[in-house]
């Protein structure tokens, strides 16, 4: 009831507000990533400045699901140095990787779990640039193999929640670890902390303040089926868990961690499972284009904005990494359709604050 009211207020009393913001937010489009397909499931971040992206999978050639394709994975490691630039091959992973958790810390980026045709992995490892050169190094790994996670830092601290064991598991976990980098990479080890109070999930929207990390929507696994939640959570190292007021539909897979400015959570499209089981494939419109904010004050969200960007093909991308990179957040590929990618990349700025 207190989420409703507090949309119902902002719709009647900021909704011109809210349209001028639309109007202020910016999206551009980068020089796409160089394969004509594009990923899902990438690793992104920030190294040494420069913007990179790693692994994902896709479905090859103008292949897809119902065509019966085999899903292919990946292990490039892609950089991009200047806004106007275009992308170069830096390297590759370990091995080819996806659907894992990626966070940009001081010292490079960290790839976090994930999966490839093999299976699931718990490997934990850290990606740096040292004289130009792709450096790996291995981290301590997960307890557990996790893919379709989530995960965001808090300080010196990562979180991350939730996720598959396997790709046949027939229920999502309601795992919650965390990795303490106060100390240096060399003694940190994942501690497994009490679960937040409610259902398991995974692909769920992960965000994080410099006091808390919050858990939004995500979708369950009940005997291998598919329940979409809007429920969201906020835990501190001090308070522990706490519910909060969930987004107005689910927003399962959104791109995260979450853009956060002022007060607010910034939330691009997601799947509110509508159309889920329904086989549309090509004709399939995309998933939400619509942004919502969360105000960890008033603990209230806003009235769905649409959002509009480069030419009148903009979808927004579900299973891909939110970004933040040279004060704008950065979209990088991801799936804008079931099993269809784009290469296409897009970076989001706002004279109301996003980015800046």
């Amino acid at each position: 009831m207190k989420s409703l009211l507090c949309v119902l207020g902002l719709f009647f009393m900021t909704s011109d507000l809210l349209f001028a913001q639309e109007r202020a937010l910016t999206i551009e489009q980068l020089a796409p990533l160089p394969d004509s397909t594009g990923f899902a499931g990438s690793f992104a971040g920030v190294i040494n400045g420069q913007l990179v992206v790693a692994g994902g999978s896709n479905f090859p050639a103008g292949g897809a699901p119902w065509k019966g394709s085999q899903k292919v994975w990946y292990n490039q490691v892609f950089l991009l140095a200047d806004k106007k630039g275009n992308w170069k091959k830096a390297g590759t992973l370990p091995r080819a990787l996806g659907y894992g958790v990626s966070i940009t810390v001081p010292g490079g980026l960290i790839c976090i779990g994930g999966s490839n045709e093999k299976g699931h992995y718990a490997d934990v490892f850290l990606l740096q640039l040292v004289k130009g050169r792709l450096k790996i190094t291995s981290l301590p790994s997960l307890p557990v193999p996790l893919a379709n996670t989530c995960g965001a830092r808090v300080g010196n601290v990562i979180y991350i929640a939730g996720g598959i064991t396997t790709p046949d598991a027939p229920a999502t976990e309601s795992a919650f670890y965390a990795l303490d980098l106060r100390n240096g990479f060399g003694k940190a080890r994942w501690k497994k902390l009490p679960t937040w109070p409610g259902p398991s999930r995974m692909l769920g929207v992960a965000a994080a303040t410099d006091e808390a990390f919050y858990l939004f929507s995500g979708a369950e696994l009940v005997s291998g089926k598919r329940v979409y939640l809007k429920d969201a959570y906020r835990f501190s190292a001090s308070g522990g868990w706490k519910k909060v007021a969930g987004p107005p539909a689910p927003v399962v897979a959104a791109p995260g961690p979450l853009m956060y400015k002022n007060g607010q959570f910034f939330l691009l499209g997601g799947d509110d499972g509508m159309l889920a089981g329904k086989d549309l494939r090509q004709t399939h419109p995309g998933f939400s284009k619509k942004m919502i904010r969360y105000d960890t004050a008033k603990d209230c969200w806003s009235v769905p904005e649409s959002i509009t960007g480069p030419g009148n093909s903009f979808l927004v991308p579900v299973t891909t990494p939110l970004v933040q990179w040279k004060q704008q957040w950065i979209l990088p590929g991801g799936e804008i359709r079931p099993g269809i990618r784009t290469p296409k990349v897009y970076s989001i700025s706002s004279d109301t604050g996003i980015g800046k």
